[in-house]
């Protein structure tokens, strides 16, 4: 059978079909079997993807990392406020207080002050050496000069301790209420500013302390120079006792008046 014109052209037309199809295609078989999926011009790359999803993750973790350093920066700075903050509380005034009433009562002391200069000048006035010169009422009223002043100064101990005993009670509300600051307190400054307020009570009670020593050393020391001053005077008038007169002087008397 002979073949027509057409018929040889078709089958050369698939001939050569058969043979490009291998050509066109070999570029995409070529290609890595995963690159390219999906629909249209939409591509999935799975290594892609997977490092897309770690730089994401490495950035979250940073979000994170900074967050918590603003947090940690945040809670200092809190910190470092509670710790300047300053102590609503203060006992300083009535400490003043106390101490001034105790420094008043020793400067109301009694014909001898605390005060070098009066201090000598009554002793060279008042005590030592009784003169035999002096007359006897002259030695009394000394006597009793001094006798005074020894009751006055024992008069004064006593106010001082009743001052003392008195500051008693306000000290120990000052404590309760400086112990309690104490350890209520929200940072480092607070609980400084209390410890330091009640180491000024201590000072205060130890002032207290000071004065009330100060006056009874006083009363005691007035008393022994009082009795070693008495001792002069008595030797002094023994002495003056003892010691031989004139004797008797004759006279002439008149025994009655003659007009």
């Amino acid at each position: 059978m002979t073949r027509t014109p057409i018929g040889r052209f078709a089958g050369a037309s698939m001939l050569a079909l058969a043979l490009a199809a291998p050509v066109a295609l070999s570029p995409i078989l070529a290609s890595p079997a995963h690159a390219f999926f999906g629909f249209g011009r939409i591509v999935y790359d799975p290594s892609n993807y997977a490092q897309n999803v770690l730089t994401a993750a490495r950035t979250l973790e940073q979000i994170n990392n900074q967050i918590q350093q603003l947090q940690n920066e945040a809670q200092m700075l809190i910190n470092q406020a509670r710790n300047l903050a300053s102590l609503p509380y203060s006992a300083l005034q009535q400490l003043q207080q106390n101490v001034g009433r105790t420094q008043q009562l020793l400067q109301q002391a009694q014909s001898i002050a605390f005060d070098v200069g009066q201090i000598d000048q009554a002793f060279q006035q008042r005590y030592g050496n009784v003169a035999l010169s002096a007359t006897d009422a002259q030695l009394v009223a000394d006597a009793r000069a001094r006798w005074e002043t020894t009751v006055g100064s024992l008069q004064d101990a006593l106010r001082v301790q009743a001052g003392v005993v008195g500051n008693i009670d306000t000290n120990r509300a000052e404590m309760s209420a400086l112990v309690g600051q104490s350890q209520n307190a929200t940072g480092a400054l607070q609980a400084t500013q209390a410890g330091n307020q009640l180491l000024a009570l201590q000072s205060q009670q130890l002032s207290d302390m000071i004065a009330l020593l100060s006056a009874n050393g006083r009363a005691e020391a007035l008393i022994e120079a009082e009795r070693a001053t008495a001792a002069e005077q008595g030797r002094v008038q023994r002495e003056r006792f003892l010691t031989p007169g004139a004797g008797y002087q004759s006279g002439n008397a008149r025994m009655f008046s003659t007009n």
